[in-house]
């Protein structure tokens, strides 16, 4: 992914530095990629002057230059098909470590409570999941992402995972760009600029049009719960695009969580009129009461486990596509044993990574969007008052 990310900015960026001619298209880049640099730059020489074309050519030269590279990080089994699901579900998973590339991984400290014993220790000590960690009598291993004692004892895990330090991260991440973007009204008599001028449009837009609107004259109380909820999401979206990062919101237990704060302040929030139209739904004649009753109550839950639902199916959706476009080239290229085969397909799937990375970034905006405007929705459900 860190590859592809790479080739991704190269690809963005070539076309406008080659139009400006701002680098030395003479130097190669290496000792074995030389001479084919070479090659194309001399073919780019050529017909530099067709404006018509320049743009064109650079965009497919910065691919073809870059796509080979993929196949470095592709697994060798040889004589095997490459199999892109481990992968594709190891991305998405939570893990016990940060891994980033390669064997490259930042160990994240393991916490477990086992018989009366607190055993803490860094996720290094399992070995990437190939060894064991002894503690006393407590043997503990990882098994499918799960640690796990040999000797079937309870665990009470309190580790810190990729996830919970993501989360970590994101929250002091926030707070450090939300107080920057706070010291600009110590001088009122300046306009917004800046991260404030970036930041202000953004959060009065959630407070009027997404709060506001839907809630009523309430609005105020619930105003810095779906701000949180708001940049939350869109905070840990837009890390969850970036290499190595965690995969957040894609995580159905976070989902269910956020949707469970929502859940919890409708039932605390909801005024007699709204309990009142689940038992006696207005303007439902007598005989449709013992059907309207039970599915009324049953929305009652429907709506935060919709919420969970499409926040988790949308977001994990994204790094599905992405990772299954990625392994087209291994499975073309089936392990390296077919360079060419793989080279034909890099350019294609590098485009078409781009096109849903771009579309990944409108859904960051777009999922932090629904999931804030649905949850004042259902709140100002509950909290209106009867006229």
């Amino acid at each position: 992914m860190f590859i592809i990310f790479l080739y991704a900015i190269f690809f963005i960026f070539s076309t406008p530095f080659f139009y400006r001619e701002k680098i030395l298209i003479n130097k190669p880049l290496n000792s074995f990629w030389g001479p084919l640099f070479d090659y194309f730059c001399g073919i780019f020489v050529m017909i530099k002057n067709m404006k018509k074309y320049k743009l064109i050519f650079t965009s497919i030269f910065s691919v073809f230059i870059l796509a080979p590279g993929v196949l470095a990080e592709a697994p060798s089994k040889e004589g095997k098909p490459f199999n892109p699901t481990p992968y594709i579900l190891h991305h998405i998973a939570d893990s016990y470590e940060w891994h980033l590339w390669g064997n490259v991984s930042i160990p994240l400290p393991v916490i477990l409570y086992t018989d009366g014993h607190l055993d803490m220790f860094m996720s290094s000590c399992f070995d990437h999941g190939k060894a064991k960690v002894f503690r006393g009598d407590r043997i503990y291993k990882i098994d499918h992402h799960h640690i796990v004692e040999e000797n079937n004892k309870k665990i009470t895990n309190l580790s810190v995972t990729k996830n919970v330090a993501s989360m970590l991260f994101s929250a002091v991440l926030l707070f450090f760009i939300l107080f920057r973007a706070s010291r600009g009204y110590l001088n009122p008599k300046e306009g917004p600029k800046g991260l404030r001028g970036f930041l202000e449009p953004l959060i009065l837009f959630v407070r009027d049009d997404i709060i506001k609107s839907n809630i009523g004259p309430k609005y105020e109380k619930y105003t810095f719960f779906l701000l949180t909820v708001f940049f939350f999401i869109l905070i840990n979206n837009l890390l969850g695009l970036t290499p190595g990062a965690a995969n957040v919101t894609g995580n159905i237990s976070v989902t269910f969580v956020l949707s469970l704060f929502t859940f919890v302040i409708i039932t605390f929030s909801a005024n007699k009129g709204y309990w009142k139209h689940l038992v006696k739904p207005p303007g439902t004649p007598l005989p449709l009461l013992p059907i309207m009753i039970p599915i009324e109550i049953f929305g009652v839950f429907t709506k935060p486990f919709a919420l969970m639902i499409r926040l988790f199916a949308n977001i994990t959706a994204g790094h599905i596509i992405i990772f299954s476009l990625i392994s087209l080239i291994f499975v073309a290229s089936n392990n390296g044993e077919n360079v060419i085969a793989g080279w034909s397909v890099a350019p294609i799937s590098v485009a078409f990574v781009l096109f849903i990375f771009l579309i990944e970034i409108l859904v960051a905006f777009l999922q932090a969007y629904i999931f804030t405007l649905l949850s004042a929705v259902f709140i100002g459900l509950a909290v209106k008052e009867d006229h």
